[in-house]
């Protein structure tokens, strides 16, 4: 696709990329066939290709209209087309890229500035979050059944999931780990990181934790406030960087929407003179739980679901098979361990939570939502397991069927004590 910069972009270097991702488009629309907004809305413009030809655009005449913001905010970002895409556009950049010009160039109104506002700052904080969980939980019992499902049930650390010293061989002689706790992860599902790190403790693995669990920056990001992104990633590197400093062969996030986000550190520093080079060092540190994992290793752990145990459903977030591309990888960790995986249509396609998306786009993540559960359900299967605790917690709020991370259930069917490392 051929493009002319405008004059006011020549000197960017997020331009300079954006650009060469739209020279990279042949226009074929592959990328449609497999974009969740497009399948809704049937409309180019709520396709990747019309949003890139939005983009170009704004790239070429230097300003943007109320039409692109429309169609850009209604993207999930889900980088479905950046997996479809024959041509390796790099939709992901070129879409942060416009979506930081219309936040530049077109004030919002009050309404939504607030709320973003409000997003921005309660989310990464951590106690605002805790303290409207706190307080809707104790309302929980008094609530509708549809507010109900809107409030996470307390999901503590079980004791043998974090008391990995009897079953840890003396010391840790496989490694060390960075262990990510993220802003709201724990608050939502405490399970989650106490179960990795009970089973790499099994493993012999140390897995050390930052004294102040930070957001990873993806709250910005989204929300496309580009100087406070690059501002909570420079602070989250000189937190870390003590530990960082003593030796650690991978850091890792429960989450992989952070993983996306900490794998993109890098990139949004590629320019920072001072910090270029320890993100860069950062990011190839990143790794996702399922790098951790493999056949022989779940079967080292004793990890065994009983004969009787009922089907379950796996729903690969977007973050996992199109963000980090580790496609097709927990699955057969699951069915290692015993587990029995129902068929699900559409494996492909995003369930509507994408970060703050559920948020600002609640009737399309509500409508995603539902064809997710369509198919993830139509086996009938007991209980759905993911890899994403913003997939775990808005899917849940649209089924009774239990939802839990994948690493929860392993752990929970771990032997009493390791059969060999």
């Amino acid at each position: 696709m051929e493009t002319r910069l405008h004059p006011r972009f020549e000197n960017d270097p997020a331009a300079r990329i954006a650009e060469d991702a739209l020279r990279a488009c042949v226009h074929c629309g592959f990328c449609n066939a497999t974009c969740p907004t497009y399948q809704e809305q049937g409309d180019e413009l709520d396709g990747p290709r019309g949003r890139i030809y939005q983009i170009k655009q704004v790239l070429e005449s230097g300003e943007a209209n109320t039409t692109t913001r429309t169609h850009l905010d209604r993207c999930l970002t889900c980088l479905n087309c950046m997996t479809t895409c024959p041509s390796g556009v790099d939709y992901n950049h070129l879409v942060a890229f416009g979506r930081e010009v219309i936040e530049e160039d077109l004030p919002r109104g009050w309404r939504d500035r607030l709320l973003r506002a409000l997003l921005v700052r309660a989310l990464p904080a951590r106690w605002p979050f805790r303290l409207a969980l706190g307080l809707g939980r104790l309302a929980r019992p008094l609530l509708p059944a549809t507010l109900k499902r809107r409030v996470p049930a307390r999901h503590g650390a079980r004791a043998g999931a974090t008391n990995i010293g009897a079953v840890t061989p003396a010391g840790f002689p496989h490694g060390r780990v960075l262990l990510l706790g993220g802003c709201v992860h724990d608050a939502i599902d405490a399970r989650i990181n106490a179960a990795l790190r009970g089973l790499l403790g099994r493993l012999g693995i140390e897995v050390v934790e930052a004294g102040e669990a930070r957001c990873c920056g993806a709250v910005e990001h989204h929300l496309a406030f580009a100087e406070r992104t690059r501002e909570r990633v420079r602070a989250n590197l000189d937190a870390w960087e003590s530990i960082l400093a003593n030796g650690v062969d991978a850091v890792v996030s429960t989450a992989s929407g952070c993983g996306v986000m900490l794998r993109d550190y890098a990139h949004i520093l590629a320019d920072d003179p001072t910090y270029a080079a320890r993100a860069a060092r950062f990011t190839a540190q990143v790794r996702d739980p399922v790098e951790l994992f493999d056949i022989q290793t779940i079967r080292s752990l004793g990890i065994r679901a009983p004969a009787d145990h009922p089907p379950v459903a796996w729903h690969a977030p977007c973050t996992l098979q199109h963000g980090q591309g580790l496609a097709g990888r927990v699955e057969p960790l699951l069915q290692a361990a015993g587990f029995h995986l129902v068929p699900v249509a559409e494996p492909h396609l995003c369930c509507g939570s994408a970060g703050t998306y559920s948020i600002l786009q609640p009737a399309m993540a509500g409508r995603l939502r539902q064809r997710k559960l369509d198919n993830l359900e139509a086996s009938g299967p007991a209980r759905i397991v993911t890899a994403n605790i913003g997939c775990q917690t808005h899917l849940q709020y649209g089924t009774d069927t239990p939802v839990e991370h994948w690493l929860t259930l392993l752990e929970r069917h771990c032997g009493a004590t390791p059969a060999g490392a």
